[in-house]
């Protein structure tokens, strides 16, 4: 069972969801104990998921947001939080495969290191200092120039999935008021994971705090010049709509199955006859339906634009994101509805779900700023 060798959308899919079945049944304990479900993460690597974004020429399948955007929905069906964790680098990559921005030996030597050997990399970028990213404030993290390269100090939060990354992009003020994007790797002297993450949603993405102490880094892992609050259109970012689509419908999929059996001595048959009960899962579908067009629709789009014309999807993509985000709440809201008390006990999986579904509120891009945008965009046009 290899995704390297699979021919068809449909095959992959049948993989991804045999592999992902067992997350669901982790889940629970990760949730609980506040742990990361590293033995996902391996079973990901075991079918070659993490290199399904890699270009083609360096062992990967170069798979587009249209290809690989399903799969996440389905790893989200059965764990949110390995979803989002795994998207992040499955985002990166798609987005490095794209722009190939990079310098060439660094981002040969990452790209060769993911089909290889199976590394993983996630962004640092948010701190506690700054807040989101998106909102353009300059980092406190610094980049010092040395003499061997770089010395990289300071410390960032959020970093997603920190117990089993390789590299961390990392963002940092330089002393000419610049910011760039550097390179770290895990084994880089001076580079620490505190375990500080302690949210009630997403409690499996292990999203700790990194330490960087005079962290030294070759000229080489100095990738990019960047903007705060100004990184232009991306649309790898919408493996997080995805993930969040994808708990939506598992919310749907329990309410739907506990329905069909509870059955109250009161009634002469189960719940799922209650014409109540079937307009909440009638407008469930309908949304879950909708949001599925927009993003896939967007993701096409996105798959088949130019260079030029992705440059003009930027209101699009957020409109994507804030869309299914909201509409994943609301439907996860009436699905507790249709379970009713029941969805508030900790053995039923539905109130992971709506813990987990909150957090894409505070996913980027944030729903003021999009909103904002589509003013904006609409007053010009």
């Amino acid at each position: 069972m290899d995704l390297q060798t699979a021919t068809t959308t449909e095959e992959r899919q049948g993989i991804v969801k045999q592999i992902a079945e067992a997350f669901s049944k982790r889940a629970e304990k990760h949730d609980e104990e506040n742990s990361f479900p590293i033995e996902n993460i391996l079973d990901l690597k075991q079918i070659g998921y993490q290199s399904l974004t890699v270009p083609k020429a360096y062992g990967g399948l170069g798979l587009s947001l249209s290809d690989w955007l399903p799969l996440q929905e389905i790893i989200a069906e059965f764990d949110g939080s390995t979803a989002l964790s795994i998207g992040w680098h499955m985002g990166i990559i798609s987005q490095l495969t794209e722009k190939k921005s990079w310098p060439k030996e660094t981002l040969d030597q990452v790209f060769q290191d993911v089909v290889q050997k199976g590394s993983l990399i996630n962004a640092a970028a948010s701190e506690p200092e700054t807040g989101s990213p998106t909102r353009g404030g300059k980092p406190t993290t610094l980049a010092k120039k040395a003499a061997s390269g770089w010395i990289i100090t300071g410390r960032k939060n959020f970093t997603s999935m920190a117990p089993v990354l390789d590299y961390f992009l990392v963002s940092a003020t330089m002393e000419d008021g610049q910011v760039g994007n550097f390179l770290v790797s895990r084994s880089d002297r001076g580079v620490r994971i505190k375990e500080t993450w302690n949210s009630i949603s997403m409690r499996g993405t292990a999203s700790h705090d990194l330490l960087l102490e005079d962290v030294v880094i070759p000229d080489s892992h100095f990738v990019e010049t960047i903007t705060p609050g100004n990184k232009g259109p991306a649309g790898w970012l919408l493996h997080i709509p995805s993930c969040y689509l994808g708990i939506a419908q598992a919310a749907q999929n329990f309410a739907i199955e506990f329905a069909s059996i509870y059955s109250p001595n009161s009634l002469p048959s189960p719940i799922k006859d209650l014409p109540n009960v079937q307009m909440k899962i009638g407008e469930n579908e309908a949304d879950l339906l909708q949001a599925r067009h927009f993003l896939y629709s967007v993701a096409a789009k996105w798959d088949t634009s130019s260079e030029q014309q992705r440059q003009q999807l930027q209101p699009e993509l957020g409109a994507v994101k804030y869309q299914i985000v909201n509409t994943a709440n609301t439907v996860v809201d009436r699905a507790m509805r249709v379970v009713g008390a029941q969805s508030l006990f900790k053995q039923n999986p539905i109130q992971r779900y709506y813990r987990d579904v909150r957090a894409g509120l505070h996913n980027p891009p944030m729903d003021d700023g999009t909103l904002l945008l589509l003013a904006s965009h609409a007053f010009k046009q």
